[in-house]
């Protein structure tokens, strides 16, 4: 369920977690589709076959930067800040893939609120997104995110 705050009250959340959102499947049709859009084609991602002979579990995996971009629609589900005009992606502070992510695994993102500084009129809100992979107790993911917000 999206948690719904207000502009104002953001810098007061510092230091929380701010939410969990839903599962979503990694199935082989979501990595073919995130291969073509990159032109990444290496085999652990794409190969079914070769996969099912070669790595550990007999599965293709996800890639490391497909994880990464399911990060916005994932926060979208944790968090809606009331009393903003527009949000812009600022980068990453740091970013670390520490998982493999098998075809047909479920994720989810837990997103904690580091920092709220003002920034061009704004906020700048720099979060600690980790991945979690359904079942595992090591995340896919812990990436520290950077967005600015305006009134």
């Amino acid at each position: 369920m999206v948690k719904t705050v207000n502009f104002s009250d953001i810098t007061s959340m510092v230091g929380q977690e701010t939410g969990v959102s839903e599962w979503v499947r990694i199935d082989q049709a979501r990595i073919n589709q995130f291969a073509e859009a990159t032109g990444d084609h290496q085999w652990i991602h794409v190969d079914t076959s070769r996969a099912a002979k070669e790595l550990p579990g007999g599965k293709t995996i996800a890639h490391g930067y497909l994880t990464l971009s399911l990060i916005p629609m994932l926060s979208a589900q944790i968090m809606r800040i009331d009393g903003v005009s527009r949000g812009i992606n600022y980068g990453s502070n740091k970013v670390r893939f520490t998982n493999m992510v098998p075809v047909d695994s479920r994720v989810r993102a837990r997103q904690k609120l580091i920092s709220a500084e003002p920034k061009a009129g704004g906020l700048q809100l720099t979060n600690e997104v980790t991945i979690e992979i359904e079942g595992m107790e090591k995340p896919a993911c812990i990436a520290e995110t950077i967005s600015v917000v305006f009134p």
